[in-house]
């Protein structure tokens, strides 16, 4: 009987069904309804990233007709704001390239969508749409007529519960048993043994061995054949090709030789096989799951926030310390860590870290406010509605708007030897079974399974993303805190760093302020409410240096870039910062960092700074001017010009009067001469610069500001180590290169026993997860030599 394929999923055509359409047959009218919204949104490429990859449309009539309900809608939404709401819906059918390319192409198939993005590991989609022109609810029931329904369950949503797959744990438990049991029955077979009973009932176990080894061969390794015949579909070569192919010439060559009364075939090696090559797949699981975690529990941002204490004090804890009904204070431009409940009278929040729009929205006392939004203006306080969701911060520090386009060179070599190893091995393999049949026929079989075995580069894939993995969560460790593991990749390339200087290599911490003018204390009141709302280094000094006074209302707080403060209270207006914006002219203006002030448009008088500079910022510059080209930019007058020139070595170029555009520009015209930039900054004035930089890292220290361009993020403390960091991600580097080159001479010399027929197929399953473990073994001590030994090359 003729059959055919559906061409949009694939599945068996029965010909009563058949749909006929744009000369392409199709397995029912829903598949047919699917192709044809593809073909009219100019989305037809899709079948060319493989063929049939759609999966059946499901009549889905009044499932989704509670998400009609906001109540429960609310409870699904990530963000709700406006004209923009977020959610993110979990698709157990995204399986490929293809998956991926529509459900990130939903906003030509749903007016309303703006962005969708693939979480292809946690099989997510993260949809951002308008409310007023499309629902959840119809988005929903788009996704399931074009094949993708989302799984949502109400009931565990909270504690975001997803049913764990263990199919691979089952599949290892089958292969191992059938393993065993052939085991066993075959000891009389290995040793030869002739007794009656046992050359009575020889024929009957070796049927018994076929019968054990069909749940192994059919079920166990089954993942393995899904995955050729994809890749074949898809006019690809991956590595489970040489891997399925191998099993299934051990099957009929044992199978053979059961039905012929050769002997007792090769079916215990092909369950060993099946069963040490699935233990290597749970191991390298496993590594990925341990690295996630790490990521996940143990790179706390080293950021801070200010909670206020039921006496009305104010004290800095860490972000992951917050708890439901904390009290919280968020000053200008404060990233917002959790949800939470808006107390003060209002608050204008800006949630182009979330939406990606730089809109600032207004918002009064009760209304909602939503983590990843930043507060511009005044000062303000919440309540905590939830505790922090680091992941959450995370998600939205990985944000893809804020990604650079950078070169991930160890993935190309990775891709790159992948893309000829298959091919090259199947060449060898049947080069080496035509060579050897003439010979001998059960080596030829040998040798072409061991072959196809042995030189399964799972260690070679493996080599990249678990050293870069390792030496994350190493540098999270030491508080260096990075967006992802290309970023080690591109400190290893920086030859240029640029160094901001207030907050950057001077401290926020108390040191030596002089007051100049005369002050009364409704002038100090005024100035130091005023400073309560600024995160500028120069503004928390003088902040901490001021005694404590009642607080009062802001009724008007505007800070200005690069040039200062300007506030009202009780019906006064102060200025503070630079002596040309609040209106002085001052002849020492060069010589010392000052902060000025005047009251009502009348100079008052100003506060004198000795920069108090970074522990061991000698030193660092000092190692760091031998191996890279170093500038120091800031914003301030050249008052400390001659201090500088005799701390740092003389190479070192500064750079005053910085405004925030010029530093932008400064580092755009050094990558125009082909420099690798490392800029480092305190993420207030410096978010231009850090996000033109190859690499922007952002200093913390007790203050919840970075800016999503940066990345990474360096506890202050530990600025005295940049020069051990970045000679870590060169060792990181360099970790990976000597394990492809142990990974590959594992290759050579597994060959070249393998092609000799010196090799067993089942001795080369049991190397194969070995080699995998001896190349993360490798990786782990060396990334961890090099941290412990704080060796730099």
């Amino acid at each position: 009987m003729n059959t055919s394929q559906c061409f949009h999923c694939g599945n068996e055509i029965i010909k009563k069904d058949e749909v006929f359409f744009d000369n392409k047959n199709f397995c029912c009218n829903g598949c047919k309804t699917v192709y044809e919204i593809f073909s009219q949104n100019d989305l037809s490429c899709y079948y060319d990233f493989q063929a049939s990859p759609g999966a059946t449309p499901l009549d889905i009539k009044g499932k989704y007709d509670f998400l009609a309900n906001d109540k429960i809608v609310d409870k699904l939404l990530e963000f709700k704001e406006n004209a923009t709401h977020i959610v993110s819906l979990y698709i157990p059918h995204i399986h490929c390239s293809s998956c991926i390319w529509i459900l990130e192409n939903l906003q030509k198939l749903q007016l309303g969508i703006s962005t969708s993005q693939v979480n292809f590991p946690n099989k997510k989609v993260r949809i951002t749409y308008n409310p007023e022109k499309t629902s959840l609810q119809q988005i929903v029931e788009m996704l399931c007529s074009i094949g993708y329904e989302p799984y949502i369950s109400l009931e565990n949503f909270d504690e975001g519960k997803k049913k764990v797959d263990r199919s691979l744990i089952y599949k290892i438990g089958v292969a191992f048993f059938c393993f065993g049991n052939i085991m066993l029955l075959s000891f009389p077979e290995y040793f030869e043994v002739n007794e009656f009973w046992i050359d009575q009932y020889r024929g009957f176990l070796r049927w018994l061995i076929f019968a054990l080894s069909l749940p192994s061969f059919l079920y166990s390794a089954s993942g393995y054949y899904v995955a050729a015949w994809k890749s074949i579909r898809q006019g690809m070569l991956n590595i489970e090709i040489p891997i399925a192919l191998g099993i299934v010439v051990m099957f009929i060559r044992s199978t053979v030789d059961i039905v012929f009364n050769y002997g007792q075939g090769f079916f215990d090696s092909m369950c060993g096989l099946i069963f040490f090559m699935l233990l290597g797949k749970l191991f390298q699981q496993k590594t990925y799951d341990f690295l996630s975690f790490e990521r996940d529990y143990k790179s706390y941002f080293p950021i801070a926030i200010t909670k206020i204490l039921p006496d009305g004090n104010e004290v800095a804890v860490q972000v992951y310390d917050i708890e439901k009904g904390d009290r919280l204070l968020i000053r200008n431009q404060e990233l917002i860590p959790v949800d939470g409940i808006l107390i003060s009278e209002s608050a204008s929040i800006d949630y182009s870290f979330v939406t990606g729009e730089a809109v600032p929205i207004d918002k009064k006392s009760g209304d909602k406010i939503f983590a990843g939004g930043k507060q511009l203006g005044k000062v303000i306080e919440m309540e905590v509605l939830l505790s922090v969701s680091q992941s959450y911060l995370t998600q939205l520090w990985s944000n893809d708007v804020f990604q650079k386009r950078v070169d991930q060179k160890h993935k190309s070599i990775t891709d790159k030897i992948s893309r000829y190893f298959t091919p090259a091995l199947l060449i060898l393999a049947f080069t080496s079974f035509t060579y050897w049949v003439f010979i001998d026929v059960t080596t030829a079989f040998n040798v072409f399974t061991a072959i196809l075995i042995v030189a399964c580069p799972c260690a070679l894939a493996l080599t990249a993303p678990f050293t870069l993995g390792n030496v994350l969560r190493i540098m999270g460790n030491r508080k260096l805190y990075l967006k992802n593991a290309i970023v080690v990749e591109q400190l290893a390339k920086v030859n240029t760093i640029v160094f901001d200087k207030t907050g950057t290599i001077t401290t926020h911490k108390k040191s030596a302020i002089v007051q100049e003018g005369n002050f009364d204390e409704s002038d100090l009141i005024l100035l130091k409410n005023a400073l309560r709302g600024s995160n500028h280094p120069l503004s928390r000094r003088l902040y901490d240096f001021l005694p404590s006074f009642p607080k009062d209302t802001i009724s008007y707080f505007e800070e200005i870039t690069g040039k200062g403060i300007q506030a009202a209270i009780n019906g006064k207006s102060i200025r503070i910062g630079s002596a040309s914006f609040v209106g002085y002219s001052d002849e020492n203006v060069l010589k010392q960092t000052n902060v000025y002030i005047s009251i009502n448009g009348i100079y008052i008088g100003k506060f004198i700074f000795d920069n108090q500079y970074r522990d061991g910022l000698e030193e660092l510059f000092s190692k760091l001017s031998k191996k890279y080209e170093i500038k120091v930019l800031s914003g301030d007058n050249e008052g400390e010009k001659e201090s500088l020139e005799q701390l740092l070595p003389n190479t070192i170029e500064l750079i005053f009067n910085q405004k925030p555009e010029q530093k932008l520009s400064f580092i755009e015209n050094l990558q125009k001469e082909g420099k690798n930039v490392l800029m480092i900054g305190d993420g207030l004035n410096d978010a231009g610069a850090l996000a033109q930089s190859n690499i922007g890292i952002s200093i913390s220290e007790n203050v919840n500001v970075f800016s999503p361009a940066c990345d990474g993020i360096l506890d202050a403390s530990q600025f005295k180590k940049i020069h051990f960091f970045l000679g870590y991600s060169k060792n990181a580097m360099r970790t990976i290169y000597m394990s492809f080159g142990l990974s590959l001479l594992y290759n050579v010399v597994g060959l070249s026993f393998a092609v000799s027929g010196n090799l067993l197929p089942i001795v080369a399953a049991i190397i194969m997860p070995l080699s995998t473990i001896t190349i993360v073994s490798f990786v782990t001590i060396m990334s961890n030599y090099y941290a412990t030994k704080n060796r730099i090359l």
